[in-house]
């Protein structure tokens, strides 16, 4: 019995968490990069460029593509890309920065957040720490944008999204089932803990101040 009440919650959380997060990206997701309307900042949203078994990040890939995309397209002026950088030997930031870089995109026009560890702390520092609250195109799959929307409209920050190319493959399915979680996470995130990123800092205005990325 109480195994299904527990999955009752579950379920009734999740399809809560779908409706809403549906409403908060409603109008806000765009499929190409000429479509995308300007704006000044593209936020990459941070993944490892190699899968955990060895192989290239489809996901990671076509995210650096998108973001080249708008970028060259000249639909924004800068890109800040953000993941996590706990660890010595992993560093989602400087992959982005390299292979943003060898896309044709400027040193100039970067700059890294080392502390995106979670969506809520990537969203949530693009507008307190790196002062895009109203400016703000976020770069991911549709799925991870979707969520990344319900954030950040949560937080009064006004985003638009450009959907990077989805992956189909084993790995694809294996991380869309790990998005329910993720998306039962932002609900509670904002419904029950109103959680804040975990790292906050000292300002760094885009576009003013010098770039953040470790060279």
């Amino acid at each position: 019995m109480l195994l299904l009440a527990l999955f009752g919650a579950v379920s009734w959380i999740d399809e809560q968490a779908r409706q809403e997060i549906a409403a908060a990206s409603a109008g806000r997701l765009y499929a190409d990069a000429a479509d995308t309307p300007p704006r000044t900042v593209g936020l990459v949203l941070g993944t490892s460029s190699m899968l955990a078994g060895g192989g290239d990040n489809l996901y990671f890939i076509n995210r650096i593509d998108a973001a080249a995309s708008l970028y060259k397209a000249g639909k924004l002026r800068y890109l800040l890309v953000s993941g996590d950088n706990r660890r010595r030997s992993y560093d989602e930031p400087a992959q982005m920065r390299r292979a943003l870089l060898e896309r044709g995109v400027p040193a100039t026009a970067i700059y890294c957040d080392y502390a995106g560890i979670t969506t809520l702390d990537s969203v949530l520092r693009a507008g307190e720490v790196f002062g895009m609250r109203d400016d703000l195109i976020i770069i991911s799959q549709g799925f991870h944008n979707q969520r990344a929307l319900y954030l950040a409209a949560h937080h009064g920050i006004d985003a638009i999204a450009l959907n990077a190319r989805e992956v189909t493959s084993y790995n694809g399915t294996r991380t869309l089932t790990r998005e329910r979680a993720a998306r039962l996470r932002a609900w509670w995130d904002i419904h029950v803990t109103d959680r804040g990123p975990r790292h906050l800092g000292p300002a760094i205005p885009i576009g003013t101040a010098p770039s953040s990325c470790n060279d």
